[in-house]
């Protein structure tokens, strides 16, 4: 039984991570953005109430996304532990987070934070195209197509998203900055934070991260 979180800014490579650590551990992956995406498609009462947000292009307000989360681990198999990748996103839900653990007298054992510089990020996260036509990702750097701007599978045309223009990344890093950095201070004042190079090969920061792991778990 493990509860983990997995922290870091966007383009660190949680996403990544939290998937091999769910397989290694075998606890359960809880991102918060396949919560959000899978209860609007699925067309739950939360998941409609949090389109309404989205479609004005708001936040989905901290209620409703702890509603989700909380429904999320109540299910049998988060019962042997989970590693939520994507939140808390700020105190409030953090603090939340830990009512609702206490309650089911659960706790967090360990907050990983992936920690990469913030021109590398911009680098990885610039670097992204996309498939028009098939949804295929590349990266110009780490895995180019072969013909620039062209889809290897299909042949259509790549673009770069909105949300991947330097200019962008650069907001998206901010508001990462002055919202998410406070909950490492909220974690590491508790004992729970431990930071992680998110620099090297896949494998490398695995083994960082369950080293990290072991640390921590050791000392409570």
């Amino acid at each position: 039984m493990m509860n983990l979180i997995l922290m870091g800014p966007p383009g660190a490579g949680k996403g990544t991570q939290s998937k091999l650590l769910s397989e290694r551990f075998l606890i359960s992956q809880v991102s918060t953005g396949d919560i959000l995406r899978a209860n609007v498609k699925d067309k739950t009462p939360l998941g409609q109430e949090a389109r309404e947000y989205m479609n004005r292009g708001a936040l989905v307000p901290d209620k409703l996304v702890l509603e989700m989360v909380v429904e999320r681990l109540s299910r049998g198999n988060c019962s042997n532990g989970f590693i939520l990748d994507g939140f808390p996103r700020n105190v409030p839900q953090a603090e939340a987070l830990d009512g609702m653990l206490k309650e089911g007298k659960k706790g967090i054992d360990a907050v990983i934070g992936i920690e990469v510089e913030k021109r590398e990020l911009i680098r990885r996260l610039s670097g992204r195209r996309v498939c028009r036509t098939c949804a295929a990702a590349y990266h110009v750097m780490f895995n180019p197509p072969v013909n620039i701007d062209t889809c290897d599978k299909c042949g259509k045309e790549l673009y770069q998203r909105d949300d991947d223009k330097e200019e962008t990344v650069d907001a998206r890093l901010k508001v990462y900055d002055s919202e998410t950095v406070p909950v490492v201070e909220y974690y590491r004042s508790r004992g729970l934070y431990m930071a992680v190079n998110g620099i090297g090969s896949v494998d490398q920061i695995t083994e960082a991260i369950v080293k990290a792991i072991g640390k921590g778990r050791g000392h409570t």
